[in-house]
């Protein structure tokens, strides 16, 4: 057998502490997949004399990141620091020495791979990143090596956690979002500043990366459409509940005729669908692409033991290709560099969708044939309509409609109308709905 791979960790929190676990506790069954043993011999860390739930007796622990990266000794560098400044400086660093890297890292890879991957190709070295989307399931393998064959089509998923627990939660129990943030946030789910998740920043830098390898365009995150779902009340996941739907965060990305859509928003699903389904903080990819159809990636989308799965199976890659042809290693976004496409991103504007819509209104004669009326204006049409009595004799009733597919450029016209009739007292709720299939 070859000489064992080394590799050196650039952060030993909890999802380095998972890998080097995981390395050691399956070191033999992991060196019969890759050919040769993969051991940590070096390691960047904030805190030198911690005591660790794993060995580190033979691993080299430093506080200075160019100590592993610009160490010979070093076949591969582990890149685990998360944000984007020092991240990106430290991973460049790393290629120049002619480092392979293995990241987590969505928001370096969705906002600089494309500067990233052209000094690695340049510098014939690899760059992986299995587990900078959707944890431990393998769904970039699944895009960029198991749909090499086929066009894909479209892709929904719901890639963040947090988002997942908290409107799992709203429907269970019937709770606020501010009240069900909390208990994330306690449950360890939620940071304490939740921004990246709620507002669908973590979802669209994995969404970005998703949507490349599957239609071979270059990364582009300043593009994707964020909408997240702060402003979803129990009386929206009520009204979905009783309409046959569920409300998920979902990331979605299509090919059509006018190009690619990139966009991340609270979505209207029919709960037959088995991505309706997907509860608590798991995740779940689902693809449609010609020849296989539709398929489902599901699995913990975050933790320390999931995510270092994922390191390790690019650890495994990056060690079988050490001695080959750099020409001839699969490409970091599936398509080769030279035939990535320019396909534009369209704006959300320009996005066909169905929708939800609610407005609270005054319960008297004459609204809901205003609000049809202008609707019929703006081509819009109406396949549900749902108006209760007022509760507690109270003199307002929300008007919960779910329309046909429509441009959205053509429903904020109608909104926008809608919200200035004398009838109608506050803003308009608008959900996406998605059928998927």
């Amino acid at each position: 057998m070859l000489n064992p791979v080394k590799v050196g960790i650039l952060g030993l929190g909890t999802v380095g502490g998972g890998t080097v676990h995981v390395l050691q506790k399956n070191a033999a069954e992991i060196a019969r997949r890759a050919g040769r043993g993969i051991v940590v011999t070096h390691a960047c860390a904030k805190e030198l004399n911690k005591t660790y739930d794993y060995d580190i007796k033979d691993i080299i622990l430093t506080k200075d990141l160019s100590e592993v990266v610009c160490n010979p000794e070093v076949d591969i560098v582990v890149e685990l620091l998360g944000g984007t400044t020092i991240a990106k400086d430290i991973t460049l660093e790393a290629i120049a020495n002619g480092k392979h890297v293995v990241t987590a890292n969505k928001a370096l890879i969705a906002k600089y791979g494309n500067e990233i991957f052209a000094a690695a190709q340049e510098k014939g070295v690899m760059v992986t990143f299995e587990a900078a989307v959707a944890g431990g399931i393998p769904i970039i393998k699944a895009i960029r090596e198991g749909l090499t064959a086929n066009q894909i089509e479209w892709a929904a998923g719901i890639i963040n956690g947090t988002s997942n627990f908290i409107l799992t939660e709203m429907r269970d129990k019937g709770s606020e979002f501010s009240t069900v943030l909390a208990e994330a946030q306690r449950l360890g789910y939620a940071e304490r500043d939740p921004t990246f998740d709620i507002e669908g920043v973590d979802a669209a830098h994995k969404l970005t990366i998703i949507a490349s390898i599957a239609f071979g365009i270059p990364l582009q995150f300043d593009k994707v459409y964020m909408e997240g779902i702060t402003r979803i009340s129990p009386e929206d996941v009520q009204y979905a509940d009783e309409l046959g739907y569920r409300i998920k965060h979902l990331g979605i990305t299509k090919r059509t005729d006018k190009g690619i859509e990139l966009r991340v928003h609270p979505t209207f699903v029919a709960h037959k669908q088995l991505i309706a389904n997907v509860e608590g903080v798991m995740n779940a990819v689902l693809m449609q692409s010609d020849a296989l159809g539709q398929s489902l990636y599901y699995g913990a989308g975050a933790g320390a033991l999931p995510t270092g799965s994922a390191i390790i199976a690019d650890l495994v890659d990056v060690a079988r290709t050490l001695t080959t042809d750099s020409d001839n290693r699969v490409p970091h976004l599936a398509f080769q560099a030279n035939a990535l496409s320019n396909l534009p991103i369209i704006p959300i504007e320009e996005v066909e969708t169905a929708y939800y819509l609610r407005m609270p209104a005054i319960d008297k004669s004459g609204v809901l044939a205003h609000v049809a009326n202008i609707l019929s204006e703006n081509d819009i049409s109406i396949e549900a309509i749902i108006q209760k009595q007022p509760p507690n004799n109270e003199e307002y009733v929300s008007i919960v409609m779910l329309t046909h597919k429509v441009v959205e450029k053509q429903m904020n016209q109608a909104i926008k109308a809608i919200e200035n009739l004398d009838g109608i007292i506050d803003k308009v709720t608008r959900i996406r709905l998605e059928t998927l299939v």
